[in-house]
């Protein structure tokens, strides 16, 4: 089997994980590699996410690295194992960027999902109406046939609020990507109202930080998304820049990332309650500031 000439960011983060574990418990790639019939070279391409490696190896390295975090290993091997195949592997020979098809496929196994916005509505919460304004006003050179893929792909990102478990999802929305002059009236109160409705699933968590916030939006210095996994060794979180976007795996950047977020919902308002019942509606919450946005458009 040849090896692979662009990892997938699930292979990249198997190999890292399995390099970091190695590390810390200070074998060489050589002495790792005895304990599971794997030469230095064989290693060092497992852990530059390469190529695949079998369960049962995997597990020999697993053991000798002294791992007994049973959580982190069924994460470990089901990354292993997984083929990788999903709806957004219909698109490998689109012109999206790879890091946009390895974004669906790690929002597909997230346990949680965690996300910060300050320009615009999080990309799973959008409508279809602000979906087409947003890539019309971000993508000008791009032709009908390109804008409809962008489109197309990121309404399938949002089956995954939809499904039979999905996985919980918080947002901290600033209220400066309500005044974005790239959308309409309509389009935006369409969106706005659309937020209430998700607002009322279980498993999705809305709140507004409002202008009046101490806390400047550009405070974690981009939007990020934060993809919790069973095993928390294994989250990566997703930094959105307009040039390149970047996964981050280190344990420092996601406890960083954590905090960040943690003090992002703590500054905003209570999150979008549409339930019929509420305590006062004279607190001020994200749903007044809604009511208040409608009114205002």
């Amino acid at each position: 089997m040849g090896l692979r000439a662009n990892p997938t960011q699930r292979q990249r983060r198997l190999g890292l994980e399995l390099r970091r574990l190695r590390n810390e418990c200070g074998l060489s790639a050589a002495e790792a590699g005895a304990f599971a019939g794997l030469g230095s070279p064989h290693l060092g391409h497992i852990e530059a996410g390469r190529t695949a490696i079998p369960e049962v190896k995997l597990r020999a390295l697993l053991a000798a690295y002294g791992c007994r975090n049973e959580t982190l290993i069924r994460g470990l091997v089901a990354m292993s194992e997984s083929t990788g195949k999903g709806w957004w592997s219909d698109y490998r020979k689109s012109p999206l960027a790879d890091s946009i098809r390895d974004l669906a496929e790690l929002e597909s196994t997230a346990v949680a999902h965690r996300s910060f916005q300050w320009m615009y509505v999080p990309g799973l919460l959008q409508t279809p109406e602000y979906v087409r304004a947003l890539i019309a006003g971000g993508e000008v050179d791009a032709g009908p046939s390109l804008r409809d893929t962008y489109v197309e792909f990121r309404l399938k990102r949002q089956q995954v609020l939809n499904g039979e478990s999905p996985p919980a999802f918080h947002a901290v929305i600033h209220e400066a990507a309500f005044h974005m002059q790239f959308v309409d009236t309509e389009i935006m109160r369409g969106q706005i109202e659309h937020l209430v409705e998700m607002a009322r699933l279980p498993h999705v968590r809305i709140q507004l930080l409002p202008f009046k916030s101490s806390l400047s939006p550009a405070t974690p210095a981009a939007p990020f998304v934060l993809l919790e996994a069973e095993a928390a060794e294994l989250n990566t979180v997703y930094v959105q820049h307009p040039v390149s976007s970047a996964f981050l795996e280190d344990q420092t950047h996601l406890a960083q990332y954590g905090a960040d977020f943690e003090g992002l919902s703590a500054a905003a308002l209570p999150p979008i309650d549409p339930g019929p019942e509420r305590q006062s509606y004279k607190r001020s919450d994200s749903l007044r500031l809604v009511q208040h946005l409608l009114y205002t458009l």
